[in-house]
C-alpha cells in the first residue's frame, strides 16, 4: 500500500514531455545546445514572459571558446538570455544578456533594442565553467544589468510592465552559425 503513491508518481512523471530543452541530470540547470550549423538553441520555444526582471545562473564551458570563418566577426555578439518587451517583438524592443568570445577571453554584455534601434556595452569578463550569476530587470524608461554586483542602465523605449512579452533563449550569431555544438547551462534563480 505504501508504494502506490511512488508508482503513480512515477506514471504521471513517465507520460510527460518536457517542452523545450529538459533540465540536466544531477542539478537544477537545463543545459542550451545549439548545433553547429544552427544559430537557436535545440526545441526553441519563445516562451510567455510576465515578470519585469529575471535572476539566473549561467555556466559557459569550453565549448563557448570558437573561431569564426570571417575574423571581423568575432566582434559579433550572441545572445545569452533576456525577454521582448513593450508588447513588441524582440528586434523592435527586448533586453538581454550577450557574450562573445574574443582576445581569449569570454565577454559579457548588456544588449538591447530600443524601438528597432540596438545598443550594446560590455559588461566584464565571464571564466568558463564557473557559476555567474545575471540579473536584468525593466524599470521605467531604464533597463538595470547586474553583472559581478556591478549596476548597468541602458535605454528603454516603453515604461510600465512588458506587456506582451517572452523570454528570449541563447542564440548564436551575428552573421554566422556556431562553428561547433555550443553548451550554455542556465538556471533560474
Amino acid at each position: 500500500m505504501k508504494y502506490i503513491p511512488a508508482l503513480l508518481l512515477l506514471l504521471i512523471v513517465s507520460s510527460c514531455e518536457w517542452i523545450g530543452n529538459s533540465p540536466s541530470l544531477g542539478d537544477d540547470f537545463v543545459t542550451y545546445t545549439i548545433r553547429k550549423g544552427n544559430h537557436e538553441v535545440d526545441n526553441n520555444l519563445n516562451t510567455p514572459f510576465t515578470s519585469s526582471s529575471m535572476h539566473f545562473q549561467a555556466i559557459f564551458d569550453s565549448s563557448c571558446v570558437y573561431q569564426n570563418a570571417v575574423p571581423e566577426n568575432q566582434n559579433d555578439i550572441n545572445k545569452l538570455y533576456g525577454f521582448s518587451d513593450c508588447s513588441s517583438g524582440h528586434q523592435n524592443n527586448s533586453a538581454r544578456f550577450g557574450w562573445n568570445w574574443r582576445e581569449g577571453a569570454l565577454r559579457i554584455y548588456a544588449y538591447v533594442y530600443v524601438n528597432g534601434v540596438r545598443q550594446e556595452k560590455e559588461l566584464g569578463t565571464a571564466e568558463l565553467n564557473e557559476l555567474t550569476s545575471f540579473r536584468l530587470a525593466a524599470k521605467d524608461k531604464s533597463y538595470i544589468f547586474t553583472f559581478r554586483g556591478v549596476e548597468t542602465t541602458m535605454p528603454r523605449h516603453c515604461d510600465g510592465g512588458v506587456g506582451i512579452a517572452y523570454k528570449l533563449l541563447p542564440y548564436f550569431g551575428g552573421d554566422e552559425v556556431a562553428p561547433q555544438d555550443i553548451k550554455i547551462k542556465i538556471r533560474n534563480l
